[in-house]
């Protein structure tokens, strides 16, 4: 017998780490509540995991089987109960986290084990160490076999017990999508159906994701994330859409498989660069002169900045826990750029305020924005009022999150921070001023990276 080890692989189809334990005898699935683990996320990330554990539970269940949920450290816990279940291994998917890959290193001292790569569409060892952008990551990336979805197991793979141990009951402060594969896959469905035919078209068009969320983009990441959607099967439902498209549909759907390569790079750069959480990247010669600014940080947090496009994006943050992409890239330039205040303090945010946090993809896309990540330049940054003319022209985004706005002409509320104090005041008195000048800001953060890369 076996024991299966769950961790950000909230699921049972489409689990390669559990297909393969089954493959090699009964299994007893297990979820560890590793309270040091789950300490590292967000109050309302930890309700979401835990609802999805719920979820697994029940699924096992319909199954004949159960998970058992204990709590502890993972090589106590799994070694308690390959003790008393007599197990001859312990199975799980490899993880990229620090964190997570001591984690792995102390069960497989302690145990029989065998871990296999899941979370990923192509494991980091069969591409180069290193790549100057993401391109150059892509062509190689591109090229490597991807294998297709693993089946469930069968009810006859999995160990027949009831038990009645859960996981603990936790609550956000916020209301939370629904948990598990079943409504995980029903947002991707509802996505293939009325979204990926049409994606390139309209995931920047911010109306659009106002008046329908799950079509102008997926809104998979929570799901992802927790592992309650396999990237194997997310990948061969859009390549199975992609080969039965034409023309400019076609292409659509080919721009969401080639996002999904954003997400296999930040893990490849939290592969080969365990410090990406942490450290910058790119190196430079001299120090980035980071700005200490409470005001300014608070102001960035609430969305009071005075930019309506940043505001409407963190304000969205901070009442759904998920923030479109589009702004995401807004709020993380402005904060580290218009700001100049550290990416590790806009990264940690939003570990805090997101459901759909994932550690490589946060903190690798924050190490973007701030250009100390990899990139083909070397200064990035995003013009928020121009970035709002072009996505959000009509401003139904930005009246979505700053009611403040709702009876501002469109024209006045996409140049807010360009117009006159007097103007403002007139216009909406309750709104905010623009914390800094837009162009003494961007001129600001071009100098003070010219000075960090030694060019001044």
């Amino acid at each position: 017998m076996n024991l299966f080890w769950h961790r950000r692989d909230l699921r049972i189809p489409d689990n390669r780490g559990l297909a393969l334990a089954a493959n090699n005898g009964p299994t007893l699935p297990v979820y560890v509540v590793d309270t040091d683990m789950l300490k590292q996320i967000g109050k309302r990330q930890r309700a979401f995991f835990m609802a999805g554990v719920r979820d697994l539970k029940r699924q096992y269940r319909k199954r004949g089987s159960d998970l058992l949920v204990r709590a502890g450290t993972p090589e106590d816990v799994l070694g308690d109960l390959s003790e008393e279940y007599d197990a001859d291994r312990v199975y799980y998917n490899r993880h990229y986290r620090p964190a997570r890959r001591n984690r792995e290193r102390a069960v497989a001292d302690a145990l029989p084990s065998k871990s296999v790569t899941d979370l990923l569409l192509v494991d980091p060892d069969r591409l180069e160490r290193s790549y100057p952008n993401h391109s150059q990551f892509y062509d190689d990336w591109q090229t490597e076999h991807k294998l297709t979805p693993f089946d469930a197991p069968g009810e006859d793979d999995l160990v027949s017990l009831s038990d009645e141990t859960g996981p603990p009951e936790l609550s956000a402060d916020i209301d939370l999508p629904e948990a598990g594969y079943g409504a995980a896959r029903d947002r991707y469905d509802q996505f293939l159906t009325a979204g990926i035919e049409s994606y390139n078209d309209t995931r920047d068009d911010m109306r659009r994701a106002v008046e329908q969320p799950v079509g102008a983009v997926s809104r998979l990441s929570p799901y992802i994330a927790a592992g309650m959607l396999g990237i194997r099967e997310t990948w061969a439902a859009a390549s199975e859409r992609y080969d039965a498209a034409t023309g400019r549909a076609r292409k659509n759907v080919d721009k969401f498989r080639y996002e999904l390569s954003w997400r296999e790079q930040n893990y490849h750069l939290l592969y080969y660069n365990p410090t990406l959480l942490t450290e910058n990247y790119k190196e430079f010669p001299n120090e980035i002169e980071w700005r200490t600014d409470d005001e300014d940080l608070t102001a960035w947090k609430r969305g009071e900045t005075g930019y309506p496009f940043v505001d409407a994006g963190m304000r969205q943050l901070n009442e759904e826990g998920y923030i479109h992409n589009r702004p995401r890239q807004i709020v993380a330039s402005f904060l580290t750029k218009h700001l100049l205040i550290d990416w590790r303090v806009g990264a940690r945010y939003f570990q805090k305020q997101l459901i759909d946090h994932d550690a490589a993809n946060n903190y690798g896309s924050w190490q973007w924005i701030a250009s100390t990540g990899t990139d083909s330049v070397d200064v990035r940054i995003f013009d928020p009022v121009s970035q709002a003319s072009k996505y959000d022209d009509g401003a139904t985004y930005i009246r979505e999150y700053v009611p403040e706005l709702a009876d501002v002409p469109t024209e006045e509320v996409i140049d807010w921070p360009t117009l006159s104090r007097e103007r403002r005041e007139e216009l909406a008195p309750e709104y905010h001023h623009p914390i800094v000048d837009r162009n003494e800001g961007y001129e600001r953060a071009q100098r003070t990276f010219e000075r960090a890369l030694g060019k001044r």
